[in-house]
């Protein structure tokens, strides 16, 4: 709509709310380094005009938008209908050329430069489109601070699908009149001096009031009536109109109205950017093996069954399994990675493809397509989503390897090439080369996955994508979300920063990181915040170990270290996950690497779950914990809220989380050393916890029931052979 004249539906606390810059929203969340506090729009009227000495930070206009125009002169960028500057709009990625991340409900940050000639007040709004064309009630933006001509809005999709937003700017006359009969009043200027004001008020309110909603507008036509009577003193018929301020920022006299071109958007459902994965491997579960490791049983979507609704008790909304697809036996893999299988070996389930069928078969021995959609049925009824691994890859015996021989490289000797990662090399798996024949081949993977979607599957985990087109991920990606638009993916990419970043930019709703190796607590800070400030485009997702990954810290960092990686990737991130066997503290690697020995991705691995929790041998209850503040703290699901905390020992990390809606907030304080006790002293940031400076507030430990009264300054004692953190939630003194 964006039309002042028609009614706004927004209630006095939510516009009260848009009117001012979120709480909570960091600089870098706006790319840009600027001071953040910022006026009230009655600051704004009020205040003395300093556009004369006021320094502009932004960029030269002409270089932004020749820039943006590839070299556009001036006239062509700023016609005579863009009658004022709008620039530097965010979230903008990449120009415009890929939507903007968000999620059902999320609260979007924008802002955009605009600026006018002159001395003239004026405004912004942001304008929000939604997936069916319809324009909601604008959004008004709030001035920066005073010099950089920046303005800040937040906006909050309600719907999946693909959204747009514009900013617009215009001349504000009521602002402008405010300004100017403010200032000639304190400069002593009468009834004579201001008989032309006077009465130009009183006609520009008798406009005004057309706009505004039923229960203020006989104020506004109120005020304009006392403006035009000359029977009563200048103080009784200039406050009513000066008194109208709020009023008439909420529901502004808007005129020159200048709008920028559209950005888009794309919402997801809100599991795109808040979950919680587990990674087991359904072959292992009711399996037997005998002494030797070698396989008695093979475990069946029907024998992992069981195992679902003992994942959703630890709080896990996603399960994901590696493919379920059957594996080649040419080249098959054996134990720890070894070039010859024996003939009851398992295999790699990421060599993909044999006899009984490629990537959209089950494998016969964990079952039937028709066990497969009851087992993605029970997770359902479990309260988990089954997410499924999309590895564009296959073995030497995969039906594509005869049928599409072109779809892969073909050596001088006339063999077709395996994988390879110089010096490692994968004999049991053939790349697919998406330069010959790309079209047939987007079309086979897209009708892989819309197979699976039909199966009730509506997330992905997709193994190296850093190794296949971007291109390709870009339209792959598109029509899948055409078809199912709740569907999501989750790029599986440990590689450059360059690629990983691209792979947010064109689509994947989710990423994995680097967090895996990020140790120190500089290291966390410094990450964390380049991720939000990325967030725009890219979610992350933290996983302390994978089936390929047991980092150092796991394999000689003792329980305690588990429990810290599990605290920093299950509350630094909305969205984490972990693989199978990191409760049970699974750590002996194989010699020389960074990886499991007798690794699952080999063999089968059947665990006795609930024995060791009973125990006392799983870290399955304090993980439940975790997951039970992730869920019950709305200020956990997000990311751009992070705060990061001074503390005076860098083996200790204090970061925050606090909800602007619900006033929730989450403190925690964790050491980073797993066998020494640490001492640290905070010195907090207290309005980003919702205080003052001097107050003191209540904190509870939601690990171990304990309360204290903090304040800004606070000792802090961390034992990593009893409890390595604290999660507070904070609460005000009763």
């Amino acid at each position: 709509m964006g039309n002042p004249a028609e009614p706004d539906t927004r209630t006095a606390d939510t516009l009260k709310a848009e009117a001012r810059k979120p709480e909570g929203v960091k600089p870098e969340a706006f790319k840009t380094e600027i001071a953040t506090t910022e006026p009230t729009p009655t600051e704004v009227a009020l205040a003395p005009d300093r556009a004369d000495d006021a320094v502009d930070t932004a960029e030269s206009p002409a270089a932004t938008f020749q820039a943006a125009r590839g070299g556009a002169a001036w006239a062509d960028v700023y016609g005579a209908e863009q009658r004022f500057p709008i620039e530097q709009v965010t979230p903008s990625v990449e120009g415009g050329r890929f939507p903007a991340k968000a999620v059902v409900g999320e609260s979007v940050p924008v802002s955009a430069v605009a600026y006018r000639e002159g001395h003239a007040m004026m405004g912004c709004n942001v304008v929000l489109v939604g997936p069916g064309g319809q324009e909601g009630p604008f959004t008004r933006m709030s001035p920066g601070a005073p010099g950089t001509d920046r303005w800040f809005a937040e906006v909050r999709p309600d719907a999946v699908g693909a959204w747009t937003f514009a900013v617009e700017a215009f001349s504000d006359p009521y602002l402008t009149w405010h300004d100017a009969v403010s200032k000639k009043i304190a400069a002593g200027q009468g009834l004579e001096d201001l008989a032309n004001d006077l009465a130009e008020g009183s006609a520009l309110l008798h406009e005004a009031a057309q706009g505004v909603p039923a229960p203020d507008r006989d104020r506004v036509s109120g005020a304009a009536r006392a403006l035009a009577d000359t029977g009563i003193p200048l103080f009784a018929r200039v406050s009513p109109a000066l008194a109208l301020t709020e009023v008439l920022w909420r529901h502004p006299l808007r005129r020159q109205v200048t709008r920028s071109a559209p950005l888009p958007i794309w919402c997801d459902r809100e599991r795109a950017l808040f979950s919680a994965w587990y990674e087991f491997f359904p072959r292992s579960e009711g399996a037997e093996v005998d002494e030797r490791g070698k396989p008695v049983r093979h475990g069946t979507f029907a024998s992992a069954t069981p195992r679902l609704k003992e994942v959703a008790d630890l709080g896990f909304d996603v399960v994901y399994l590696p493919p379920v697809h059957p594996i080649g036996r040419v080249n098959r893999k054996g134990p720890n990675n070894t070039l010859v299988a024996g003939p009851d070996d398992v295999g790699s389930p990421w060599a993909i493809g044999a006899a009984e069928g490629g990537h959209d078969a089950i494998h016969p021995d964990l079952g039937t397509l028709e066990d497969f959609r009851a087992f993605v049925a029970a997770a359902n009824d479990a309260g988990v989503e089954i997410a499924m691994d999309l590895a564009l890859q296959c073995a030497p015996d995969h039906p594509w390897v005869e049928a599409h021989p072109e779809w892969f490289t073909t050596r001088a000797d006339g063999s077709i090439a395996y994988a390879e990662n110089p010096p490692k090399k994968y004999q049991d798996i053939y790349p697919v080369n998406f330069d010959n024949d790309p079209e047939g081949i987007r079309e086979e993977v897209k009708r892989v996955v819309l197979h699976w979607v039909a199966q009730g599957v509506k997330i992905f985990r997709v193994d190296n994508p850093h190794t296949k087109p971007v291109g390709f991920w870009h339209w792959l990606i598109d029509e899948v979300k055409q078809a199912d638009p709740d569907v999501l993916f989750l790029a599986e990419a440990f590689t450059r920063p360059a690629m990983m970043h691209g792979l947010g930019k064109i689509g994947f709703s989710q990423s994995y990181t680097y967090f895996t190796w990020r140790v120190q607590a500089w290291e966390l800070r410094e990450y964390v915040q380049e991720l939000i400030a990325a967030a725009d485009y890219m979610r992350p997702n933290f996983w302390p170990n994978t089936p390929d990954i047991l980092p150092e810290h796991l394999q000689h960092g003792g329980p305690p270290m588990f429990k810290i990686r599990a605290v920093l990737a299950s509350l630094l991130s909305p969205s984490w996950g972990m693989y199978a066997g990191f409760e049970l503290f699974e750590h002996e690697a194989r010699p020389g690497a960074e990886e499991y020995l007798d690794n699952e991705k080999y063999q089968l691995r059947p665990r006795d779950w609930a024995g060791r929790e009973r125990d006392g041998e799983s870290l399955a209850p304090y993980l439940r914990t975790l997951n039970t503040v992730r869920r019950d703290n709305p200020a956990l699901h997000r990311l751009r809220n992070t705060v990061f905390h001074g503390i005076d020992n860098e083996q200790m990390l204090c970061f925050s989380k606090r909800d602007a809606d619900t006033g929730n907030t989450v403190l925690v304080v964790v050491s980073l050393d797993s066998r020494e006790v640490q001492w640290g002293n905070t010195t907090l940031d207290m309005p980003a916890l919702g205080f003052d400076w001097h107050e003191r507030f209540t904190v509870r430990d939601e690990i171990t029931g304990a309360t204290f009264d903090w304040g800004q300054h606070n000792a802090v004692r961390l034992d990593p052979l009893y409890e390595p953190a604290h999660v507070f939630t904070v609460h005000r003194h009763r």
